[in-house]
């Protein structure tokens, strides 16, 4: 190997440096050359012609702040109100998009527009503070008091009143915006939760001659027949017969979320079925809201063993032998039952849910 192949690998090969001795990195600039401790800025003097353009640009970002703000409001406010809107699930994802993207527009203009404003318009001045006793005397408090008015002068604050109002004029909506959220608080279901479609659909069964509408398996909306579940531990999740046909295209998500139901064969001698209620099972075939009582998650877990309906969410715990009645967890009423009989050999609703379904805390009305 020649001398200089020799020394192109050597200057390849790392150094070894002795534990307590200072890095060699600091022997060199990370940045360039210069005051690194002056930040970076417009310098001491402003050109004002340049001053006078960067001010216009920040005007606009604040501008366009501004009606990125209005966007928001007048979206949540108007259109996402219509048909059915942010609160139904057909356009969640429409409002999320333009939600999100107006508020993102907002939010970006101003921070564009602050950062153009420190870095084109206010000085680079290093400023130094000495730190002493904590008790100002009048002296230094004078002296903050000249400082601090020399600095709202410096960042064109009081003397640029164009940046003033319309920094004013783009924040005013982002402090009203929080008060238009509150409206996610609302609005409150009231009597909405009283009644579901099955009792639409037994009606309507019960107007052609039946005893109720046929349970369906969801999905497959395939009929369900007693000797189609026969087997002792089962649980599935139905809904009524034709809900899809019966209501409007844009209220079946929802009418379909307020109806599901799930169906459990638990074993008739430990079947203890709630007063008044002895005839509301099929040989130990019994139907129960999937909506769990506590905040409205699926109550979609069984335990053949137990016999028990669990909701993952919270762990709120159901006895299904006992007309769902609660055995843990913070839900504070049971889930509620449908009534069922049978028909031509299928499984069918004979009526409604008694109570309401849902979380407890909900306004009923």
């Amino acid at each position: 190997m020649s001398d200089e192949n020799k020394e192109t690998a050597g200057a390849q090969e790392p150094r070894e440096r002795v534990i307590g001795t200072p890095s060699p990195a600091r022997d060199k600039a990370l940045l360039a050359d210069g005051d690194m401790s002056a930040p970076a800025g417009a310098g001491e003097q402003l050109d004002e012609a340049s001053a006078k353009r960067a001010e216009r640009i920040v005007a606009l970002f604040f501008l366009l702040a501004f009606a990125g703000s209005v966007a928001f409001i007048a979206y949540y406010i108007g259109w996402s109100g219509r048909d059915g809107g942010m609160h139904g699930v057909l356009r969640a994802r429409e409002s999320n998009f333009w939600l999100g993207g107006t508020m993102a527009l907002s939010f970006l203009a101003m921070a564009a527009g602050v950062t153009i404003w420190v870095r084109r318009l206010m000085a680079s001045k290093p400023i130094i503070q000495e730190r002493h006793e904590f008790a100002a005397d009048p002296q230094s408090r004078a002296v903050f008091a000249e400082d601090f008015m020399a600095g709202a002068e410096d960042s064109g604050l009081t003397k640029r009143p164009l940046l003033r109002r319309t920094l004013l004029l783009a924040a005013a909506p982002l402090g009203l915006a929080p008060l238009v959220l509150l409206r996610d608080l609302g609005p409150l279901p009231e009597k909405r939760l009283r009644s579901t479609h099955w009792g639409d659909a037994v009606e309507k069964a019960k107007r052609q001659g039946k005893k109720g509408v046929r349970l369906v398996v969801d999905g497959t909306h395939r009929p369900l027949k007693v000797t189609d579940f026969a087997q002792v531990g089962s649980m599935i999740t139905v809904l009524p017969e034709g809900i899809e046909e019966d209501v409007p295209h844009d209220q079946v998500l929802t009418q379909v979320a307020k109806a599901v139901t799930i169906l459990i064969n638990v074993p008739e001698e430990k079947f203890k079925p709630a007063e008044g209620r002895e005839n509301w099972h099929v040989n130990g075939i019994v139907a129960y809201s999937k909506i769990c009582t506590h905040v409205g998650c699926p109550a979609a877990l069984y335990e053949q063993t137990t016999h028990h309906i669990l909701c993952p969410c919270h762990q709120s715990t159901f006895d299904a032998t006992d007309a769902a009645k609660v055995v843990f967890g913070p839900a504070a009423r049971p889930l509620p039952q449908l009534p069922l009989d049978v028909e031509d050999g299928y499984l069918v609703a004979t009526g409604d849910f008694p109570e309401p379904i849902g979380p407890s805390f909900w306004e009923r009305g």
